[in-house]
């Protein structure tokens, strides 16, 4: 088995099946080269790309497109820098009519220092985009009843944030996450704010289905490497989770037996 996918645990988004349960964002790195090597040796069969800030015409050259390689990677586009349901919507309608899957990484962000989501704008536009037959996932702040709602309304995942976008904060929102988890019926990506593959094997240690990271892997000195460190922190975390985790306990308890082991009735 290799360490970056687990063939026998596919995630399965929309009755498409993957293998990496990594999503990788596009942004900030600093040449198609660098995320060409980044996306390759995470494995990552999922690649996120800012519609605002991509030529979907232009896959030549150090362009953002041309480090994707669509035989291996789903491009899903991301309403990035929308702020309002309509402004969203017409951004997944041009990917759409550019000639991409009807996917979506549906994301709204009009609050600009924090860039926290908008619970009723991209509840609005999640409507309108499902009943046009595209495959939503929207990012979320950590809000168990948005995200049931958002199922109800047709979305193939829910994707919750850990910590505010490209802060490497980690799973700050862990609480309202593992209501999440505990509560979907769909897949549960643990979306922003992880800056370390730690916070990666926590956010699967707690049953997250996939995660997204973009920022922590452009500001590493070695963007390949820590790619690859990520991926295998999703899958330690994606093991761990299905081989079971033993309980917190409040106090001591030792592994080896204190009594019965030499033989207690057995005199010096």
């Amino acid at each position: 088995m290799d360490f970056l996918t687990n063939d026998d645990d596919p995630l399965v988004i929309a009755g498409r099946s993957f293998n990496s349960r990594l999503f990788i964002g596009t942004g900030k790195f600093p040449s198609a080269a660098s995320l060409r090597d980044t996306i390759a040796a995470s494995g990552s069969q999922i690649v996120t790309v800012a519609l605002r800030r991509v030529d979907l015409g232009k896959d030549g050259g150090d362009s953002i497109m041309s480090a994707i390689d669509p035989e291996k990677q789903l491009i899903l586009p991301n309403t990035s820098g929308a702020r309002t349901a309509d402004e969203a919507v017409r951004l997944a309608r041009l990917a759409r009519a550019a000639g991409l899957e009807p996917w979506v990484k549906l994301e709204l962000t009009p609050e600009p220092r924090y860039l926290l989501p908008d619970p009723l704008e991209t509840l609005k536009a999640a409507e309108i985009l499902v009943r046009e037959g595209f495959v939503v996932l929207p990012y979320i702040q950590a809000d168990p009843m948005l995200a049931k709602h958002l199922e109800e309304a047709g979305t193939a995942t829910v994707m919750p944030l850990g910590a505010p976008i490209g802060s490497n904060r980690g799973v700050k929102t862990r609480e309202m996450i593992a209501i999440i988890i505990e509560q979907a019926n769909v897949p549960v990506v643990v979306d922003a704010g992880l800056g370390a593959p730690s916070h990666v094997a926590e956010a699967m240690e707690m049953g997250a289905d996939a995660v997204l990271v973009n920022t922590a892997l452009a500001d590493a000195r070695d963007h390949a490497a820590m790619g690859r460190a990520f991926a295998m922190a999703a899958q330690a975390g994606r093991l761990a989770y299905r081989a079971g985790l033993g309980p917190e306990r409040a106090a001591a308890a030792a592994s080896s037996p204190l009594t019965g082991f030499l033989g207690e009735d057995t005199a010096p």
